[in-house]
């Protein structure tokens, strides 16, 4: 299992959820339900998660540090300001709000567990080892921030 930890960038597994999703909900379009305002709602989650991502993306520019989530080891700076104040991952939380939204525009059963399996796979897969690499390369600094910022929200 340990081969697959930071092989599949988090955007990609995130493509890979949504047409997965797409995919059982048009094999089992038995199971779409009515959603009212289900445009409204897809657009203000995933909206929001665009938002959320690009916010977490700037802070790592901002503090020139890598954004490629296959190398934590090549952070060069913990950021722990902006939006990394409320969640220690928003770019993973943006794509999560996306494929919720997502969800939700397909309204489809069949479909909502789609973001659910995409934040455990993102949590075992790349954030626990982000989070191995960021205490060897950080120490007492990211256990300090793992005490006061969530994972997640």
């Amino acid at each position: 299992m340990n081969k697959l930890e930071l092989k599949v960038p988090p955007p990609a597994a995130a493509l890979l959820a949504a047409l997965a999703m797409w995919l059982v909900a048009y094999g089992l379009d038995g199971l779409s339900f009515a959603l009212p305002e289900r445009q409204v709602v897809s657009i203000v989650l995933a909206a929001s998660g665009i938002a959320i991502s690009a916010a977490g993306t700037w802070s790592f520019w901002r503090a020139r540090t890598t954004v490629n989530p296959t190398r934590p080891e090549a952070a060069s700076s913990l950021v722990a300001t902006g939006v990394f104040h409320f969640t220690r991952n928003p770019m993973y939380l943006g794509l999560f709000l996306v494929l919720a939204g997502w969800a939700a525009y397909l309204a489809n059963a069949a479909a909502l567990p789609g973001p659910l399996l995409f934040a455990l796979y993102v949590t075992r897969f790349q954030i626990l080892p982000e989070e191995r690499a960021l205490t060897t390369r950080f120490g007492a600094e990211f256990d300090a921030y793992k005490l006061r910022t969530r994972r997640w929200i």
